[in-house]
């Protein structure tokens, strides 16, 4: 018997807001909610971008003055609502209309003389460099670099970028605020702060789930794309020595992909279970997915921890990704437009997919997903969102060009269909269902990724399958884009509203519709409309995957199948507790008091502290010991 994935708990911060409790979700349809629910989101907004901070029952704003909850929302609420989604990138992260670049000349020594008359502090960098290189830091415009003999000057010069969007963190959010942070990389901080959130967010305290758990049955599978290419990761290791600065010891280490992974082990959780990166561009959350759900379902794990954490948006990648045409420049959005006098276009509508486009919007963010076996969740009376019970991922086979899209999304969106059609039916799945696209934005994507869908639904008979794309709002955030998908989808089932494609105000004519509903506006469907939804991924090189994903009302239906109605009851009654504890959490992270969960040397094991006999192992801090009576799958070939 199959045990069921479910999900126990989700967490993050994208360009919507923090995550869990469906505030990022909620940010996205705030116009339809009611005032309450709106409150509560642009309160939670207003801690994390610290715009007010709430003290004995006040709100105070930045200025020190105190009002009451509905007094600040009315002072300050359209502000908060302007720090997020996509806009122009804030100078937080840096100042596209002045990126510094360097211009490379050869001067001669009496010209350097002659022409640069000021100190030159050199510093000479290690002998066995496989080059003499000498540094010199000649002024804020000027450095120079002796290379084997040659004086080469680079000019400091600036430039505006072409790309100015970017679906931005939160404006005022500052994740290395919240904990001795160390000068690690954005998207390490982001990962403390998008893993605690999720963990919290499960209302179920952490030891509790550690102690029905043998140590060697939980999992963590997490991830970036690119790795970490800010100045404090790899782009300060490729970037200081050319500069003039010193390389440091964190630069290499903290920089790897497997990094958020690593960090959710060491940090958080104190995980000695099985770990892994999957990396596949776009669809790297989901090939992480995949593999905890496997092994979940083979009862291989009873609970991982699924995440992603993107930091993308340097200057450095949106230039390479600009180079490839990939992203949506101002000229070129005010082109579509057709305007012709102004600077810069509505950066809010820079991604619009299945709409007449012009390229992605690059976004950022942290995504942290809290998977159990049904039978540990029915234990521990977890609140249950959803149930993933497969992923499916294929590549493109033969390709001409390694970044364009192939038949490999054809198979997995196929494959989950029929799936899903065994789970709920072909009504459930035509009727019931409603697609997460991948949407970048892209004028090919909107033609590739139409097509997949469209010939996968009218394949089982669909006629008006709902499709939206949550990157209208967020922007592309590349690794960690499948949980975006996957969180934002499940705020459907709690305020029963489908969020629209609201950037594209027509589907452009080359888009393949048949079968599909590309739905352009919010629309209220009720929370138990849906059993079911399909998220997609086409990524570079041929990285495709589509996840099946189970509605909380189908997945306690099948639960209900599976366990008498005593222990639903015995479930009931725990799960009360746990949603009171997880609303507990969520209104204190709203008044800014919930930090982040950082265990920086906190119970480090030595092998001499494991009790080890050929039977097991047994650890501190761990009720259950790892078993070592191991079968072997091939005693027939002994």
């Amino acid at each position: 018997m199959a045990r069921l994935p479910v999900i126990v708990g989700f967490g993050g911060i994208n360009s919507a807001g923090r995550t869990s409790s469906h505030q990022a979700y909620r940010r996205i349809v705030f116009d339809l909610l009611p005032n309450a629910i709106q409150q509560d989101v642009l309160l939670d907004l207003a801690t994390i971008t610290n715009m007010a901070e709430h003290k004995n029952g006040l709100w105070y704003t930045d200025s020190g003055e105190a009002l009451d909850a509905a007094a600040l929302v009315d002072s300050i609420g359209e502000s908060l609502l302007a720090r997020t989604l996509i806009r122009r990138i804030h100078p937080s992260l840096f100042d596209v209309d002045h990126v510094v670049l360097h211009k490379s000349t050869t001067l001669q020594s009496n010209e350097n003389e002659e022409k640069l008359s000021f100190t030159i502090k050199t510093r000479s960098l290690p002998k066995d460099r496989p080059t003499n290189w000498q540094v010199s830091e000649l002024s804020d415009t000027l450095s120079n670099v002796v290379v084997d003999g040659n004086l080469e000057t680079f000019i400091k010069d600036t430039r505006p970028l072409s790309v100015k969007a970017a679906g931005q963190l939160p404006t005022g959010f500052d994740p290395s605020k919240l904990y001795q942070s160390r000068n690690h990389p954005r998207g390490l901080q982001m990962t403390v702060y998008g893993a605690s959130d999720a963990i919290k967010s499960s209302g179920i305290d952490w030891e509790k789930i550690r102690s029905k758990v043998a140590p060697d049955q939980m999992a963590v599978y997490a991830a970036n794309s690119i790795g970490q290419m800010d100045d404090l990761g790899f782009g300060g290791m490729l970037k200081s020595a050319l500069m003039g600065k010193r390389t440091t010891s964190k630069h290499l280490p903290l920089g790897y992909a497997q990094m958020p992974a690593d960090f959710v082990n060491a940090y958080i959780l104190g995980s000695v279970g099985n770990v892994g990166t999957s990396i596949g561009a776009c669809a790297t959350y989901f090939f992480n997915l995949e593999k905890a759900i496997d092994g979940i379902k083979t009862g291989k794990f009873r609970v991982a921890m699924v995440g992603g954490s993107d930091a993308p948006i340097t200057p450095e990648i949106i230039e390479g990704f600009r180079t490839m045409g990939a992203l949506a420049e101002d000229s070129a959005l005010l082109a579509l437009d057709q305007i012709k006098n102004q600077e810069e276009p509505d950066h809010t509508r820079s991604c619009r997919p299945f709409a007449q486009n012009c390229g992605f919007t690059i976004g950022e963010s942290s995504q942290w997903t809290l998977l159990m076996d049904d039978e540990l969740a029915i234990e521990l009376g977890a609140e249950i969102f959803g149930a993933i019970p497969a992923v499916f991922s294929h590549a493109d086979g033969h390709k001409k060009s390694i970044s364009a899209p192939g038949i490999g999304n054809y198979l997995t969106m196929s494959k989950a269909m029929a799936y899903l059609q065994n789970i709920i039916g072909n009504d459930g799945l035509t009727q019931r269902t409603f697609i997460q696209a991948h949407g970048t934005s892209t004028p090919q994507n909107r033609i590739t990724e139409s097509h997949v869908l469209s010939k996968a639904a009218t394949s089982f008979g669909a006629k008006e399958i709902p499709v939206v794309a949550m990157k209208a709002f967020l922007g592309h955030s590349q690794g960690t884009a499948g949980g975006d998908q996957l969180h934002l989808s499940l705020g459907v089932w709690k305020d029963g509203i489908l969020p629209g494609i609201t950037t594209s105000h027509a589907v452009a004519d080359d888009v393949y519709q048949e079968g599909l509903k590309f739905q352009l506006k919010h629309e209220a469907y009720g929370k138990d409309y849906f059993s079911a939804a399909l998220l997609n991924s086409k990524g570079f090189g041929g990285n495709n995957a589509t996840a099946v994903l189970l509605s909380p009302h189908q997945t306690m239906k099948m639960l209900n199948k599976r366990y008498s109605a005593e222990q639903m009851s015995h479930y009931q009654t725990k799960n009360a507790d746990v949603v009171a504890a997880a609303e507990e959490y969520n209104q204190s992270a709203i008044r800014g008091a919930a930090l982040p969960i950082y265990k920086f040397g906190f119970n480090v094991l030595g092998g001499e502290e494991l009790d080890i006999s050929d039977q097991e192992i047994r650890l501190p801090g761990y009720d259950l010991p790892v078993n070592l009576t191991v079968d072997n799958e091939f005693s027939d070939l002994k």
